[in-house]
């Protein structure tokens, strides 16, 4: 059998392959338009998901700097709260004995002065004493801490700034410089993205 004219575009050519891509004509098979073409080589990989700048889901993967000094003064509120708790108790035990001093028993307005002013100071050394248990609790919880702690962080600085100016203006000043500092560390655009931060899945 002839293979025919070369130069005839519909003739049969060499290789057996038919026109528009039918197998024994001279055109080769055509992939469908939007069907990707097919290389030697590996298969491309899959794209890769977008995470955030710094870790899965966004946020920094380490406490800011602003954040880690907020925590720093949050533990140093908490010892000066345990030292105020320790002077109130032994404030109270100083009038708790006076009150119980023999040449003193007589004078009734010194012991109701004395037992007011007992119970008081016994109120307020728990008082404080649980305010600087906050304060650590706050500051632990930094690591792992989300928007929550943020807020509650936020909030305590606000009445310990407060408290720090009135009533106890004296000793609290250091109180309210701390606080304020801490509220500004916190409340800052680093810190909202650590304590936003979507946390790690535990396992």
């Amino acid at each position: 059998m002839s293979n025919g004219d070369p130069n005839n575009p519909y003739g049969q050519q060499p290789g057996g392959q038919q026109p528009g891509g039918q197998p024994g004509y001279g055109y080769p098979q055509q992939a469908p338009q939007g069907v990707p073409q097919q290389g030697y080589g590996y298969p491309a990989a899959p794209p890769v998901p977008q995470f955030g700048a710094a870790g899965f889901g966004g946020g920094p993967l380490e406490m800011p700097g602003g954040v880690k000094a907020a925590r720093v003064m949050l533990y140093v509120i908490g010892g000066l709260q345990l030292i105020g708790a320790i002077l109130f108790v032994l404030s109270a035990v100083a009038v708790n004995a006076a009150k119980n001093d023999p040449t003193l028993q007589e004078d009734v307005q010194f012991q109701q002065l004395a037992d007011y002013s007992g119970g008081a100071l016994w109120g307020l050394s728990v008082l404080v004493l649980l305010w600087g248990v906050l304060a650590v609790f706050l500051a632990v919880k930094f690591g792992k801490g989300g928007n929550g702690i943020r807020i509650t962080a936020i909030v305590f600085g606000s009445i310990t700034a407060l408290l720090g100016i009135y009533p106890f203006i004296v000793v609290g000043l250091v109180h309210t410089v701390l606080a304020i500092l801490v509220i500004v560390f916190v409340a800052r655009a680093d810190g909202s993205a650590w304590f936003n931060r979507q946390q790690q899945p535990q396992y």
